[in-house]
């Protein structure tokens, strides 16, 4: 079993106030997962355009004081949901077109957090469906949460993986992302920045200015945290650029080295 997570920043204009797809990237990712070879696959991906600009103007996840705020909320709250669930149908619908037989799975209908982590969720469901041969499609989402201050939370898709991960047992996690991996500092503003080839902690990232961009899900440093708690039960990933051609096919068909290796130390 691989986990596939797709970047917002891969398959949306992330940079877009408005939801915007990236229907190009998008074809070709679908060709590749569809040209590759898995024996279970599951697909996440993340909110991009069309969840982060609404989660930010809403302020999900922060306290709620007031029946005016609550209600202010709950407007952002349905809105955000429409949106992403708008995103996956598209996702959903550019696999289907190369054969992939997908099955949109709805966070918000089945999990549940409390303070922005994960405690409930039943993947049993998802298991049947990867038994019978389907690929499940999950996604960042917005879903109630059990703290009484707070009521709703943006849940990422990087938090999605790590649990889906460690339930599952999958023997990989492959992330797509918009970078060829982790690097000492920013590519995208030093052109001297240096790919980090092996991650195994966050001492080796003391120093490093890539994992500084932040957005509403907390960035590359979110997505490092997740994928160094998995490392930790031995489920290694790989952190790889899915918008450079069969690169994403050539890390499904198992080959290592592409990006950034996250894994226990040895």
């Amino acid at each position: 079993m691989i986990i596939l997570k797709l970047g917002g920043s891969v398959i949306t204009r992330k940079d877009s106030l408005t939801p915007t797809l990236d229907s190009s990237n998008l074809k070709r990712i679908a060709r590749e997962i569809s040209n590759s070879s898995y024996h279970k696959l599951i697909v996440v991906h993340g909110a991009g355009s069309y969840g982060h600009p609404y989660a930010k103007k809403y302020a999900i996840g922060s306290e709620i004081d007031s029946k005016e705020e609550l209600a202010r909320k709950m407007q952002g709250f349905s809105k955000t949901q429409n949106s992403v669930k708008n995103l996956n149908a598209q996702v959903c619908q550019h696999l289907q077109e190369q054969n992939i037989p997908t099955v949109s799975i709805q966070p918000s209908s089945f999990i549940q957090t409390r303070n922005k982590r994960i405690i409930i969720a039943d993947v049993d469901l998802i298991s049947k469906y990867l038994d019978l041969g389907f690929v499940p499609v999950l996604y960042g989402d917005v879903v109630l949460d059990m703290d009484d201050k707070i009521k709703m939370a943006v849940l990422s898709g990087d938090q999605i993986i790590k649990y889906l991960a460690e339930n599952l047992k999958p023997k990989k996690v492959v992330l797509g992302s918009d970078v060829d991996g982790i690097y000492n500092k920013d590519p995208k503003k030093y052109p001297d920045a240096t790919l980090i080839k092996v991650v195994t902690s966050y001492h080796d990232l003391e120093s490093t200015e890539g994992t500084q961009t932040v957005d509403v899900t907390g960035g590359m440093g979110g997505k490092l945290s997740e994928l160094l708690e998995l490392a930790k039960i031995g489920i290694e990933s790989e952190i790889i650029n899915a918008t450079h051609d069969n690169n994403l096919k050539t890390a499904l068909n198992g080959k290592k080295g592409i990006g950034t290796l996250i894994r226990n130390e040895k």
